[in-house]
């Protein structure tokens, strides 16, 4: 569903990636880990279709992107690490512009819309300006944004970074369900815990190279769902864990 190739980046004199290949199984959800600096970003973006790599390629759901872009990004969901928005736009504006763009249904998308931003944790503020919204309610946006239309691929660039745990925990069913659906995600984080509870699979990044490649059963991955900690909290705020 999602293959990179020989993905190769530089700036300068700077190789931010290096020959780095993987592959995201529709259905699967990929954990990407790497140090500041590893080249996560740089291979998300890319992937995304927002910086043209120097070499290599990138197939969305058998689209390849820098040869058909518009065919391959219908198919793409991106949540990125510090996402930008048309900043005088509510919330509610905002996902109907998004919706708009992608083709969707109206009546349906703004249900849907509307689901996600409640189960997020943002209810009671989808009028308001997105400028005034604080770091973690505009990467709950962001996050909305990119699974608004049900990707075949996503990709997310440190997407829950800055969420609380109430909109971590639903950001988290939100992916486990589209997987289950058959959407492949990519989902880089520098919480390993994240990675150890939600993800099938594990790649290592390092100076722009994947070095490692680990399944699930390799890190005696601990049950899927909330950890211990995180059902009492939803216990304690009067949630029902999933």
């Amino acid at each position: 569903m999602l293959r990179i190739a020989n993905l190769t980046r530089r700036y300068g004199a700077i190789a931010a990636l290096d020959d780095a290949s993987l592959e995201v199984a529709a259905g699967e959800i990929v954990g990407l880990l790497g140090a500041n600096g590893a080249g996560k970003s740089t291979l998300l973006r890319t992937a995304a279709g927002l910086q043209p790599p120097d070499a290599g390629t990138v197939t969305i759901d058998g689209i390849e992107l820098w040869t058909h872009p518009t065919d391959a990004k219908r198919r793409l969901g991106y949540a990125a690490e510090e996402p930008s928005f048309y900043e005088e736009l509510s919330a509610d504006e905002y996902l109907d512009f998004v919706a708009a763009i992608r083709g969707l249904e109206p009546a349906p998308a703004r249900e849907r819309a509307r689901t996600l931003l409640d189960e997020l944790g943002l209810a009671g503020r989808t009028d308001e300006p997105v400028h005034q919204y604080s770091h973690g309610m505009r990467k709950k946006l962001s996050f909305a944004a990119a699974v608004l239309h049900r990707p075949k691929v996503l990709l997310c660039d440190e997407a829950l970074e800055g969420f609380d745990a109430a909109g971590a925990l639903a950001a988290k069913a939100e992916l486990r369900a589209l997987a289950s659906s058959g959407v492949a995600v990519l989902f880089s984080s520098h919480v390993t815990e994240t990675i150890e509870r939600l993800c099938d699979r594990a790649v290592m990044l390092h100076r722009g190279r994947v070095v490692r490649v680990l399944d699930r059963a390799a890190w005696g991955a601990p049950a899927a769902g909330p950890s211990p900690l995180e059902r009492e909290f939803l216990l304690a705020v009067g949630t029902p864990p999933r």
